[in-house]
């Protein structure tokens, strides 16, 4: 047993992998460089570069908007200094898993929105497709350039109590957390300056070079230099940070809806100098409010006639309009059917078991065993709207399955997964806390490039399995290593 003073009492979770003690204790190999330096270091040095962690947080304004606490919108996202650990031979298999997965993904959107093989052929149910609100007709044969619908996608892994990787969720519409991965590695620079290059720990900054080249890549006009924006929600939306440090990192124009407008087909950019064509527009707008014209009425945040000039080809979405349907999580069952109707090949990394509570037998096996289960919202997201079976009273339980009743196709249920735990510097001490990993992965017309990273959100709250920042997570940086 290899154990120092900050981890005396480290104990982990019982029947859970955790990220750095193997099943004798033993600190495994990835690990061993990060703790011979931690046990070097002093508490009150590693409590400076906590709090200094959490000023370099604060002067750049890092945060997240939480809309129902009451503690104020803005809050700055908490941040584990110990990193979590991936070997290159685990990145390797991951990378693998997720390139096949984003490949089915994006041949699905091409297919369900054009001649909907898969479900002439009784892969996908005609009605799980249809009963989605985010299968969206006015996408139905339309021409997506280079049939690229997946430009940005943020896939969700979790680890089970035997190490195995798991797919919790696709995110495929606009994925966030990408500006937490970049910033904890730059805290993490000034943290540990020696420590990265000796582990060799491989680079994520490139992330936005390679987003700005796609970019570049996919625009309709073929011109020197294409205008491409990021069209953000507007300040008050929960990922803005993010949205800003892309538009910065890439120097390209942060818009919001009023700056855009549609004339004769195309989309310009209001200047100072006149309107700009645009011919890119990375979009952090839901489906819903992108277009008045063509989606909700009321939206202020889009463009009106946006609809007409993407049809046209005369502007890029990315990513694409309709991905939803895509990572519906009624939807997300068939992924590994998917994967072997489009690709015929066998599924690298596993689905969690799921069952659809639209379907009366299922439903009527997740009331039986609702203790052991996770239920969810299909388009839920943050956290919110789940049901924790282990942790809830028979009171709440009664309550959601009531909920269930009113719309069942809105619910899926999962066995509680025992996500891994890793160690977490906590007053002095190291700690295991709950943790889930989503590497981002970037699609254009020269293929899939995944970033040797991603964000780990972590589940600050003792015994907590929901690692979402809205619910009292955090974040730590993620590293992956050379061989």
């Amino acid at each position: 047993m290899i154990k120092n003073r900050y981890t005396e009492s480290y104990n982990s979770p019982k029947n859970t992998w955790d990220e750095m003690f193997d099943d004798t204790q033993t600190v495994r190999n990835e690990y061993k460089k990060v703790m011979e330096y931690l046990e070097l270091e002093s508490t009150e040095e590693l409590n400076k570069k906590e709090e200094l962690s959490k000023l370099l947080f604060m002067s750049q304004g890092i945060t997240f908007t939480v809309y129902n606490s009451g503690e104020g919108v803005e809050k700055i996202f908490p941040f584990d200094i110990v990193p979590r650990i991936i070997t290159s031979d685990e990145w390797e298999f991951i990378e693998t898993g997720i390139r096949q997965r984003v490949r089915a993904l994006n041949l699905f959107l091409k297919d369900v929105y054009s001649n909907q093989f898969i479900i002439k052929d009784g892969i996908v149910p005609i009605d799980v497709i249809y009963s989605c609100p985010h299968f969206l007709r006015e996408m139905v044969n339309v021409k997506v350039p280079h049939d690229i619908y997946i430009h940005i996608a943020g896939i969700d892994l979790i680890r089970d109590n035997d190490g195995t990787y798991y797919i919790l969720e696709d995110n495929v519409r606009t994925p966030s957390g990408v500006s937490y991965m970049l910033e904890n590695r730059e805290i993490t620079k000034r943290l540990f300056p020696d420590l990265l290059p000796k582990c060799k720990v491989r680079s994520v900054t490139e992330y936005p070079n390679v987003l700005y080249n796609n970019l570049l890549s996919l625009s309709p006009r073929q011109i020197a230099n294409p205008t491409i924006v990021l069209l953000s929600p507007g300040s008050f939306n929960s990922a803005y940070f993010e949205h800003t440090t892309l538009a910065r990192l890439m120097g390209i124009e942060l818009v919001e809806g009023p700056d855009l407008i549609v004339e004769d087909h195309k989309v310009y950019m209001k200047t100072t100098a006149g309107l700009q064509q645009v011919d890119v527009i990375y979009r952090r707008v839901d489906d819903e409010y992108l277009d008045p014209l063509a989606f909700n009425a009321g939206s202020l945040l889009g463009v009106a006639g946006l609809m007409s000039a993407y049809r046209k080809g005369n502007v890029t979405i990315v990513n694409a309009v309709g991905n939803g349907v895509a990572d519906d999580k009624a939807v997300y069952v068939y992924v590994p059917d998917m994967i072997k109707y489009y690709l015929n090949e066998e599924p690298i990394l596993k689905n969690v078991p799921t069952y659809q509570l639209g379907n009366p037998e299922e439903m009527a096996y997740v009331f039986d065993n609702i203790n052991r289960m996770v239920v969810k919202q299909t388009n839920g997201s943050g956290g919110y709207g789940m049901l924790m079976g282990h942790a809830a009273s028979p009171e709440e339980i009664e309550a959601y399955k009531q909920e269930i009743l009113k719309e069942p196709r809105a619910f899926i249920a999962q066995p509680t997964i025992s996500l891994s735990s890793a160690p977490c510097y906590m007053q002095g001490l190291l700690q295991p806390r709950r943790v889930d990993f989503r590497p981002f992965a970037l699609c254009g017309p020269n293929g899939i490039e995944i970033i040797p990273g991603g964000l780990t959100r972590v589940a600050l709250k003792e015994g907590s399995l929901v690692v979402n920042s809205s619910q009292g997570g955090g974040s730590k940086d993620t590293w992956v290593l050379s061989k």
